[in-house]
């Protein structure tokens, strides 16, 4: 948004540019301004509009952001300096952030029904919800440090807009860095493959499974790469991306793709390839900064 003031006579006179995404910080910043300076500005219903229209189209975000993370790190070298990434992303971001170590299988259950009813007996609004699962797994399965399975599914399930209502209506993202297979992938000279997000209009009523953005660390079927000192190639990308650049959630995303995507890992001696897998029942656009 760019603002340019001139004077004429005693009147201050305001000249705006929209481009792009500007007009959210207009929408909410035009009334505040009117009431605090005598400015000759267009029909303010107008800005109404435009703040009805991002209401639609845009999460609250001025509530409390919340984050919880599970991570095993039992044979799993190199997941503090992912713990510690994440970190410094949830304290940039403004993420009130909670950190369990060596869950057991019953432990994911119970850390996650206890975050969700530590967020329902709040009386403060919440914007947004961050769960970070990290662990050895199989496809729609994590394994806990007591060498158990818990099933991802019931975890996804506890945060759901049925199940939690200080999140209902509000996103809820996933992040799991964990193995969905043993497969291995030595990439393609040429190709690649896109994922496309679908965002559906808000109805007077929702879905139960709506607003949920689940990001995995590869693509079922597939193993995922973690390095023994320098953590997981998805988990150091996407606090790289989410700390340094702006933008909508999916938009991040993309861009964690592509550099994933670009890189080249070597385990034993031979080339992978590793990309993220992006599942999304978003219903507006979700902005972190």
């Amino acid at each position: 948004m760019k603002m340019r003031k001139q004077r004429d006579g005693t009147r201050l006179y305001l000249n705006l540019s929209l481009t792009g995404y500007s007009v959210l910080y207009l929408a909410i910043l035009i009334p505040d301004l009117s009431r605090s300076h005598p400015l000759l500005l267009p029909d303010l219903s107008a800005f109404a509009d435009f703040r009805h229209f991002l209401a639609q189209e845009v999460y609250d975000m001025s509530g409390a952001r919340l984050a919880l993370t599970l991570c095993v790190t039992k044979a799993r070298e190199g997941s503090e300096a992912d713990l510690d990434a994440l970190e410094r992303m949830f304290q940039k971001l403004g993420f009130e952030s909670t950190l369990k170590r060596d869950p057991t299988a019953q432990q994911f259950q119970e850390e996650l029904d206890k975050f969700q009813q530590a967020m329902d007996a709040r009386t403060d609004p919440i914007s947004c919800s961050f769960v970070v699962l990290m662990a050895h797994g199989s496809e729609g399965y994590l394994k806990g440090e007591d060498e158990k399975m818990a099933k991802l599914d019931d975890l996804f399930e506890v945060l759901n807009n049925k199940n939690c209502q200080a999140l209902k209506a509000k996103p809820k993202v996933y992040i799991v860095q964990a193995c969905r297979g043993e497969q291995r992938d030595p990439g393609e000279i040429v190709g690649g493959s896109e994922i496309r997000m679908i965002i559906k209009d808000s109805p007077q009523t929702i879905p139960t499974y709506t607003d949920a953005l689940h990001v995995y660390s590869t693509v079922e079927g597939y193993i995922s790469y973690r390095h023994d000192k320098e953590g997981s190639c998805f988990i150091q990308t996407l606090v790289e991306v989410f700390t340094e650049r702006k933008g909508h959630i999916l938009e991040l995303l993309t861009e964690v793709t592509r550099r994933m995507a670009e890189a080249e890992l070597v385990q034993e001696g031979e080339a992978r390839k590793v990309n993220p897998e992006i599942q999304s029942t978003l219903r507006k656009r979700l902005y972190l900064q």
